[in-house]
This record gives structure tokens, C-alpha cells and sequence, in this order.
């Protein structure tokens, strides 16, 4: 199991294979952190298909609005969609889009991301600068690495279930690291 460090800013995405473990950075991209938290425990990216997935590049998901696999899916209209929240501004920083790394999908428009993300395949540098980077795959990159591929896929994966891991059963949060001791602080 991964090492949770903080509970509140990792998320659990459950894949067919696995679960998938994300650490969110919300140092380096606060909006984009708490935009995906607040999707996340909306229920929001519940059953949302991975609509984009290239080879060597990335997996695309998380339009909210038109990937619901669940609700009158068109696989066609997946991808041009997002939340009925406003845009966020861009979060650039220095961070690279690395492979694991999780990047905010936008239109030509830099402060136009929404609610689609992308998890990278491999070192992707010429992103570097262009889209926000707001976290990292800390566990479960195998299960990334299987996502049917395709632009868009005939049989699309999604995302069975996505939680913020404080809120998931049996997150061991810090108060419940101080009872682990009985409770007397020692």
C-alpha cells in the first residue's frame, strides 16, 4: 500500500486493474488541487471514461459533463466538456511533466482547465511550462499503463470510483494514529 502522507490532498481513482493512488500537489497548484477535490467528493468523476489515451503520451478523462459512462454516454462527446464551475487561471511551475505526473487538459486558452486532467505515460517535456502540473501517481502506475488506448478508444476505460483518501473507509487520519498508541499519548 502507499504511503499516504497526507490523506487529504491524495486521491483514490479505482481502475478495473486497481486503484490508483494520486498524490495532489496543492503547494504548487492550490486551485487545481481543490477543484479536483471538490469533483471527487461531488461523485462527479464516478464512471467517467478515459475519452483520449495515446501511446507513449497520456491518458485524458474527467469531463464531468459529457464522460459519465453511466448517463446518455456518447463516446463522441467525450472530451468536450467540463464541471458547470468557472475555469481555473493556470498554475504553471517548474515541476516537469514526468511520467506519472498529472496534468490539467485545457483548450488553446492557458487559464481555460476545467475538470479533464491527464495522467503522462512518459517524460513529456514539451509540456513543461504549458499545462499545470497538480500531481503524481505515488502508487498503481500498472493499471495507468493498461487503460485501453485510442482517440477515442472502441472500448473506453473509466473510472469506477474516485475518493479523497480522508474520506475513504478505514483512512487512518491523525487522530487515528494517536489512539493507535490507547489513547494516552505515549
Amino acid at each position: 500500500m502507499a504511503d499516504i502522507k497526507d490523506p487529504e490532498n491524495t486521491i483514490l481513482m479505482e481502475l478495473s486493474g486497481g486503484t490508483v493512488t494520486i498524490e495532489l500537489l496543492a503547494d504548487v497548484a492550490p486551485l487545481h488541487t481543490a477543484r479536483m477535490k471538490e469533483l471527487v467528493r461531488s461523485g462527479a468523476y464516478n464512471n467517467v471514461a478515459f475519452h483520449r489515451v495515446i501511446d507513449g503520451f497520456m491518458a485524458q478523462t474527467g469531463d464531468v459533463a459529457n464522460g459519465n459512462m453511466e448517463k446518455d454516454f456518447n463516446i463522441r462527446l467525450a472530451g468536450t466538456g467540463g464541471s458547470d464551475m468557472p475555469d481555473l487561471p493556470a498554475e504553471f511551475s517548474k515541476l516537469p511533466h514526468d511520467r506519472g505526473t498529472i496534468g490539467a487538459a485545457r483548450s488553446a486558452n492557458p487559464n481555460s482547465a476545467n475538470s479533464q486532467f491527464f495522467i503522462n505515460f512518459s517524460d513529456n517535456s514539451f509540456l513543461n511550462g504549458q499545462y499545470t502540473v497538480y500531481g503524481r501517481v505515488i502508487e498503481g502506475m500498472e493499471h495507468v499503463d493498461a487503460i485501453q488506448r485510442g482517440e477515442p478508444p472502441m472500448n473506453p476505460d473509466r473510472m469506477i470510483s474516485v475518493v479523497v483518501a480522508a474520506d475513504a473507509d478505514g483512512a487512518a487520519g491523525p487522530a487515528d494514529a494517536a489512539d493507535a498508541d490507547g489513547g494516552d499519548g505515549e
